[in-house]
């Protein structure tokens, strides 16, 4: 007996707000019946798990234990450039050469996400 991964869940202040930017990452929309204030949003994914946005108390004080890696459709570098125009910011910068390395970003609440420079199967699972 396996068991497949139905939902990725981020622990946030603004479900609604957070959902929207990883929209702007994932290029999907936050589910058509969430709405500003709700305590849960969800971006439904075509081909892997739905993306679900949980209110809780408490505020990000550590690093993530789990973080989700993105491999770009396009160049890496001009992915990172446009996740940090919508709202990213750079943790770690850890790209090197052309096909080297990743940058770790935060999401607007701090949930930290790996962009790759190659394919997910080449990234190291820690982060910085």
């Amino acid at each position: 007996m396996t068991a497949l991964v139905h939902n990725i869940v981020f622990d946030c202040a603004d479900p609604f707000g957070l959902a929207q930017f990883w929209s702007k990452v994932t290029g999907h929309p936050v589910a058509a019946d969430d709405f500003p204030g709700d305590p849960e949003a969800s971006i439904a994914q075509p081909f892997g798990p739905t993306l679900f946005f949980c209110r809780v108390p408490e505020p990000k004080t550590v690093k993530n234990r789990v973080h989700v890696c993105l491999r770009p459709a396009g160049d890496p570098d001009t992915e990172v450039k446009r996740l940090l125009e919508v709202g990213a910011t750079m943790v770690t910068d850890r790209r090197s050469g052309v096909d080297h390395g990743w940058a770790v970003l935060a999401d607007p609440e701090g949930n930290e996400f790996c962009v790759l420079r190659r394919s997910a199967s080449d990234h190291p699972v820690a982060t910085d």
